[in-house]
This record gives C-alpha cells, sequence and structure tokens, in this order.
C-alpha cells in the first residue's frame, strides 16, 4: 500500500485496503484478549480474601470466555478458499410464483447478511419473476471471509407457509437453491478456447441508467462442452459485463474441477450423500408453527423473522463445526 502506483489500479487498491483494514481488526482482537487476559492474570494474584475481587474475577472470566469463543469461531475458517470472496446465486425451484417469491426472499436474506457483515454486494444479474419475485440472480460478494461464511448457505433452502398467491389462502411448499462459489483471482487467465463459448449479448433490464436500456450492453455467455451459462448485466459497457461473465465461468470451471478431484477422494474414503437438488439442506416453516431448522447440523431456532433478516451465524457457526467433526 505504500507504493507509489498503488492507486493507480484502483479495483485492485481497494481490495487490498479493505483486506488490510480487515487483518488489523482480527489481529487487534486477538491483542486485545491477551491483554484482558493479562490484567485478569494480575487480578487473580491479588485475590486473597477479598470477596468483591472475587466477583469482579468471576464477571471478567465470562465476559473473556465468549470473546475467546467469538475469535475460536474465525479458527474454524480453515478451509484452502474460506478467506476469498465469493460468487452465490440464487434459482427458484418447484413452486411456481412462490418459488419465485421465496427466492427473493433468500437473496433479500443473503444480502442483509453480507450488508452486517460490511462486506460490498454487487448483484451482477438478475432475472425478475413474471408475477413476483426472481426466477434466479447472481451476485459478487467482497470481504474477508465471504467464501468461508457462505459456503454453509449452498444447498436447497425450503419454506413452508400460506400463500399469498392462493385465493384459497392454502399451505404451499416452495424451493430454492443457492450456489456459492469462491472467486479464484489465480485462475483469471486460465486459458478458455473461444470455440466452446457462444456469446449473446441483449438489452439490459437492471439498474444503470438510460444507456443501460438502451443499447446491448448485457452479456449471456454458454460453455458449450459443459452447458454451463453465466451472464452480466450490471455494468454500463458490454465489455465490462463480458469481463464479469468471463470471471464468473472461469470460477464455475475450476469448481469443476475441486470437485472431480474431490469426487475421486470420496471414492477411495467410501459413499457420502452431499445435499443436492431434491435434498434441502435447511428449512423454513411460518405455518402452521415457526420453524428455522438446518438438516446437517441440528441447528434450530423459533425465530424466522431474525434469521430472514440476515441473522445467519448460529447457522454457520454450526456448520463449520459439523464440518470439523466430519474431518
Amino acid at each position: 500500500m505504500a507504493q507509489v502506483d498503488f492507486w493507480d489500479d484502483q479495483e485492485h487498491a481497494r481490495s487490498v485496503s479493505q483486506q488490510a483494514e480487515a487483518l488489523r481488526k482480527e489481529v487487534g482482537e486477538w491483542q486485545q484478549l491477551k491483554a484482558n487476559l493479562d490484567d485478569l492474570g494480575h487480578l487473580a494474584g491479588e485475590v486473597g480474601d477479598d470477596a468483591k475481587l472475587t466477583v469482579e474475577i468471576t464477571q471478567q472470566f465470562k465476559l473473556l470466555q465468549k470473546q475467546f469463543d467469538g475469535l475460536e469461531f474465525q479458527v474454524l475458517l480453515a478451509g484452502d478458499y474460506d478467506d476469498r470472496d465469493a460468487i452465490f446465486a440464487v434459482h427458484a425451484g418447484t413452486g411456481g410464483t412462490d418459488a419465485q417469491d421465496w427466492a427473493a426472499m433468500l437473496l433479500r436474506m443473503l444480502l442483509r447478511f453480507c450488508e452486517r457483515k460490511q462486506w460490498s454486494a454487487q448483484v451482477v444479474d438478475e432475472s425478475k419473476g413474471q408475477e413476483a419475485g426472481i426466477k434466479s440472480a447472481t451476485v459478487i460478494v467482497r470481504g474477508r471471509w465471504a467464501y468461508g461464511y457462505l459456503k454453509a448457505e449452498a444447498g436447497v433452502h425450503r419454506l413452508v407457509r400460506i400463500s399469498p398467491y392462493d385465493a384459497e389462502k392454502m399451505r404451499h411448499t416452495s424451493f430454492a437453491l443457492v450456489e456459492v462459489l469462491p472467486e479464484f483471482a489465480d485462475v483469471e487467465e486460465q486459458p478458455i478456447d473461444e470455440k466452446d463459448l457462444r456469446i449473446d449479448t441483449y438489452l439490459s433490464s437492471g439498474h444503470g441508467g438510460q444507456s443501460v436500456q438502451t443499447t446491448y450492453s448485457a452479456v449471456r455467455i454458454v460453455h458449450i462442452p459443459t452447458g454451463i451459462t453465466v451472464a452480466c448485466q450490471n455494468e454500463r459497457s458490454q465489455k465490462q459485463n463480458k469481463e464479469t461473465a468471463m470471471k464468473i465461468l472461469r470460477a464455475k470451471l475450476h469448481q469443476i474441477d475441486i470437485d472431480k478431484q474431490q469426487d475421486e477422494k470420496q471414492a477411495l474414503r467410501g459413499a457420502y450423500s452431499e445435499a443436492a437438488w431434491g435434498n434441502q439442506i435447511r428449512s423454513y416453516v411460518l405455518q402452521p408453527y415457526q420453524l428455522v431448522k438446518d438438516h446437517r447440523t441440528g441447528v434450530e431456532t423459533t425465530d424466522p423473522d431474525d434469521v430472514l433478516n440476515g441473522h445467519l451465524e448460529p447457522f454457520i457457526e454450526g456448520y463449520l463445526r459439523w464440518q470439523a467433526r466430519k474431518k
């Protein structure tokens, strides 16, 4: 950051600055814990028969334990890509308009979580539902540990509620799928044969001002060998949208390679049923009772409104501890 040309590439500079700030904060928290622990040690050496001091030490110990539990959570983020930025997508599943509305609710939940973590979240593509909600949306999230946290949300999410789109007020079950990828900055230049791509341009329906609506700035890229389709319509220029779409495509192709390696390792270790479409990772029941339950970890709460407003930490911590136990 002290280099003279540091701000020449502003996007890179902002990313490095955010990382540096996050590191300062993280180191500061551990240093504060050590200082508090030293203070507690000094108090313990003076306690003697002082009952008030004993009470004070007990109270400070409880605060230290709480502080340590929070920092211990960071230690669980030990995956190869946990400290990277993330790309996540939300897709409506079976359930018609209700599923599209549920996908929009999930998107809002995840964006609120990112906001609470003070991460930068950019919606790069969004396909609106015909009546309500969304068919799909893709978001790039920039922040320390973004992938480490958000990977816990990957899978099928199930909603049970009385449908606001049903005149008979019947209870409906809807599904939506969340995909989460780390952003692979080191594979951005990985070559992709242009002959394997079909690139379409179209009028953007997203935000960005008048010119976005009147020029063919939106880009859709299909990787023919795998059938992977990515799109971006958030930027004002076709070039920027193509660059972003290619970044997402590279991340998806790289993830496929990683999954193949993991499948090979898993075959040696024995069968393991992974969360996939049709196997929900979490259920959100709004009627006839209120309950959010993670089916992998058993973590649950009777306050779905709190969860849908982005308070996901208990579920994410439960997932990371569950993953650590599996290892």
